[in-house]
Formats: structure tokens, sequence, C-alpha cells
């Protein structure tokens, strides 16, 4: 049984079951996911579609179905007695679903495992009652379960090798009727509905401002699979050459010169293309003052807390306005030198995530603990 609960999970989901099948072709997995999920061979019990959101205000709203979807899955596990639960990320459901499973006798491995070195670090003794191996995918992860005592298995970052893309740089603008030779800013203004209506305002207030200051630029929108096309209606400006990419995030990535990214998985995402970004990070005012009390640490995107150090400029709150944003794009566009430190410090960043392989680690890693539940 696999439980996600938004895009990257999803897209982490499909590629593990891919990796699982080619070990065990007959292998059944069901569980909560995606369109990723579903094309590995996975079945939907439940589709997470509605339920990821950002912030602890905005979840309620999401409330009654996250408990109604806790439930089907509880009962559908009770009935068809899985050899094993993966989670997949999305701790706030996770967490009740692997209590629940874990009831049955079920053993739960934890992939991509929570943030506990970020806020709400007490939710460690719920991980060491719960779960049976834990899986991060960042190098820094393994010491902290290491301490705890906990079986854990550092596997790297399955987006290492999930980001080829399918087309040239060339091939790619020329599709979109843009031209290869003049500069080229790639907008992701992230993947759920309350972070996209946010965000997206400032970035497309921001685009006539970094248009004035950088000559012939380009603007490319990498709109997430799951969004709906009104949402994206703001960035219908007269006079700038923009296109909107749906579902294509590697191919925007590779041709983009700079990037405008919300935070998340999209900012190792642009790593890994070793393209120079700006990370955009807009919470409500009420949630974001909650949040910022549980916080352990003050750098929000995953290539800074990787790094150890700021090495991408991150505007945050209040600090997120389409002034800042158009200066910093601006800059990576303009300045050389400044464009060549930050790739630079981003390639170093990718060096740390380990070697390709992630996925099939995991499955291996995966397996061993089905097969320990099969013995008597």
């Amino acid at each position: 049984m696999i439980s996600c609960g938004e895009p990257s999970g999803d897209l982490y989901a499909g590629a593990l079951v891919a990796a699982l099948r080619r070990r065990e072709p007959d292998l059944e997995v069901f569980g909560l996911g995606g369109e990723q999920l579903k094309a590995a061979g996975g079945e939907l019990v439940a589709d997470f579609h509605g339920l990821s959101v950002t912030g602890l205000t905005e979840a309620l709203a999401v409330l009654p179905r996250s408990w109604r979807t806790l439930r089907l899955l509880t009962e559908v596990a009770r009935t068809r007695q899985p050899q094993a639960l993966v989670v997949i990320d999305y701790p706030d459901f996770n967490f009740r679903l692997m209590r629940a499973i874990k009831g049955l006798g079920v053993p739960v491995i934890y992939y991509v495992s929570p943030q506990l070195w970020a806020w709400r670090a007490g939710r460690m003794k719920t991980m060491k009652r719960f779960v049976d191996r834990v899986l991060p995918i960042f190098p820094f992860e393994e010491a902290l379960y290491q301490k705890a005592g906990m079986d854990v298995r550092f596997v790297g970052h399955p987006l290492i090798e999930l980001t080829t893309p399918a087309h040239s740089r060339e091939a790619m603008l020329q599709r979109l009727n843009l031209d290869p030779a003049r500069p080229v800013v790639a907008l992701l203004p992230g993947s759920r509905i309350n972070e996209l209506e946010r965000l997206a305002p400032v970035i497309a207030a921001a685009l006539p401002l970094i248009a004035a200051q950088v000559p012939d630029v380009q603007f490319v929108v990498a709109q997430a699979p799951n969004l709906s096309n009104h949402l994206f209606a703001g960035f219908g400006i007269p006079g700038l050459t923009l296109r909107i990419v749906k579902g294509q995030a590697d191919e925007v990535l590779h041709a983009a010169d700079a990037v405008i990214t919300a935070s998340g998985t999209a900012t190792v995402q642009t790593a890994l293309h070793g393209k120079p970004m700006v990370v955009l990070y807009k919470l409500s005012p009420l949630t974001y003052r909650l949040g910022r009390r549980m916080a352990r640490v003050d750098m929000y995107a995953m290539v800074n807390l990787i790094a150890g150090k700021r090495i991408v400029r991150e505007l945050i709150q209040d600090d997120c306005t389409a002034e800042a944003v158009a200066t910093e794009a601006v800059r990576m566009c303009n300045d050389p030198e400044y464009r060549g430190r930050m790739i630079e410090d981003l390639a170093e960043v990718c060096r740390r995530l380990g070697g390709p392989g992630a996925s099939e680690r995991a499955a291996d890693a995966v397996l061993d603990v089905v097969h320990s539940a099969d013995a008597p």
C-alpha cells in the first residue's frame, strides 16, 4: 500500500512502483496517489487532488475530505492486508494513516521522510513508534534518524534520474515559437491551488518590471498538470512574450536562463538543471505567524538548507513583492558574475544529493521489509 498526497510525492511513487515491478512483476500496489502512481500500475483507492494545500489554517478547509480518505484507506487495508505500507512525505495526513495501518499489524516504511530538523521535532517520537524503516532523500537526514535509534537507509534524491528533459533547449523554444537567442525566464508559481493564488499575482506584477530592464526577455510558465487553466489567466499580460506549458517542468527549466519559483521540490529540480533562481514563499498571515513559532531553521529553500548557507535569494512573506522579485530576476539575467557564482554553488548542492538510482535503492529497501514480513 502506498500513500502520497501531492504532485512531487506522486512522481516519486510512480518511479518507486516502476522499480518494484522490475523486481516483482506480479506485485500488487494500491493506495492514495495521482496520475504517476496509476501510470506505473498502482490502483488508486483515492486520488489526492484537492487534498494538498500549504499552511495550517488552509488545511482546515480540506479536513473533512482528509478524514473520509483516511477512513477509506484504513478500511481497504483491513480488507486487503498489505504486506507493507509506504508513506511518501505528506506528514500531516500520513502520520494519521500510519498509526491506523500499523495497528493492523502492517510494517510501515517512510520514504521522503518529514523535515523534523526544520520544525516540529517532537514528531520523532511518533516516527519511532510507528515506522519500521526510514528512507530519507537528503544526506544530512540519515544521522538524525541513526541518533534516534531508527532503521534508516539514505537512498538519495529520486529527482536526479527524473529531471531529464525530453527535448533540447532549442527544440523546446522553437516548438513554443520562441527565439533561442533571446533570454528566457521560467516561472514556477507552485503546484497547489492556494499557493498559486498567493504567488501568481506577485509574479505577474513583476513581469513588466523585468521586461523593462532585460531586453527581448521571454517568459515561460510551467503549469502543474493537476491545476486548471483558468488559474493562470493572470499571466495574460499584453505586450509580453509569454507562453504557458502544462506538465513539462523539466523542459521549461532546461530552456531557462533564470527561474522564479515557489519554495519546495521545484528548488531542487531547478538546481539539478543548474539554473539560477529566486525562491518565493507566501502564506496567510495567521499561518505564517503560527509556523514561525515552530520553525527551527532560518532558511526555507531546500537548496540553501542543503548548502548550509544562502546561495539563492529567498523572498518570504512580506518580502515577497513584485519589486523584489523583479530586482532579483534582473540581476540573475544581467549580472554574469552573480549568475556564475550561483550556478557553481548549485552544482555543489547537486553533488551532495548522491548519485542516480534512488528509486532502485528505495525499491530494494521496501522489498527487504516485505520479505521480512513474509517470514514466520
